[in-house]
């Protein structure tokens, strides 16, 4: 997982910019909707609401917006949203992770198709990429006054596979089955993460040049400015030079 925190850091400042546009809000939106009709609107007793809760804050979307979607998330006329992903190609053999919410599950896989084949991709089946990918927990906590030494015995103490630091940041990875371990911990220890969710994370990654990047950067913007995506994972590896073009 070395290195992958370039991708969180990427992730971190696009949603930083993308918080003044209204994409990153309706999918925190969407989250909490998702949460409170699988499991209630009270967050101690709902740990995917409560999950949703700091993520949305994590992308400052207000308090007074968190509680008016909770409260409209239990009434009848409410979307129902089915959770859908969707594996396929980039162009030069890049795998694409494309996770949905969406009320219309055909526009949303007409949709996909469509940008897919504009760039030069290809939809795949279910499950064609689970070679490629891992599903972790990933936990993006500032490192404040932290000590750095103690803080990451603590948290492999409590099951962390890895933890890398980058800048003013701690990205902390575990295994799927230890994401709610990692989440108590976190709160045992009084620390708030900035993000914290379940990616898919690459076993292997595809090396581009910069001109081939910037086909298959193309691609990944134009799902992630679909209303249905929710998240898009890749495996191109993102070196210095291709950063710079993000």
């Amino acid at each position: 997982m070395s290195g992958h925190s370039k991708w969180s850091t990427i992730k971190r400042k696009k949603a930083a910019m993308d918080a003044k546009r209204s994409k990153v809000f309706s999918t925190a939106i969407k989250e909490i909707t998702v949460a409170v009709k699988e499991g209630g609107s009270d967050p101690d007793a709902n740990p995917r609401l409560r999950l949703a809760i700091a993520n949305a804050k994590g992308v400052n979307l207000p308090k007074d917006n968190i509680q008016r979607a909770i409260s409209k998330a239990g009434e009848k006329d409410t979307a129902n949203f089915q959770e859908v992903t969707y594996e396929g190609y980039a162009p030069f053999g890049v795998g694409v992770y494309i996770e949905c919410l969406t009320d219309n599950i055909q526009r949303t896989v007409a949709a996909i198709r469509s940008y897919l084949n504009k760039y030069n991709g290809k939809l795949e089946t279910h499950g064609a990429l689970n070679f490629i990918f891992d599903r972790k927990g990933v936990f993006t906590v500032p490192k404040k006054d932290l000590d750095e030494e103690d803080f990451i015995m603590e948290v492999i103490d409590a099951g962390a596979e890895d933890v890398e630091t980058e800048g003013d940041y701690f990205t902390i990875y575990t295994a799927m089955e230890d994401f709610g371990s990692m989440q108590r911990k976190l709160e045992q220890m009084g620390l708030e993460a900035e993000s914290q969710e379940l990616q898919r994370i690459p076993k292997t990654t595809v090396n581009l040049n910069k001109e081939q990047a910037k086909q298959v950067l193309k691609l990944i913007e134009a799902l992630e400015e679909d209303d249905d995506v929710q998240n898009v994972f890749h495996n191109m590896e993102l070196t210095d030079e291709i950063m710079e073009e993000m």
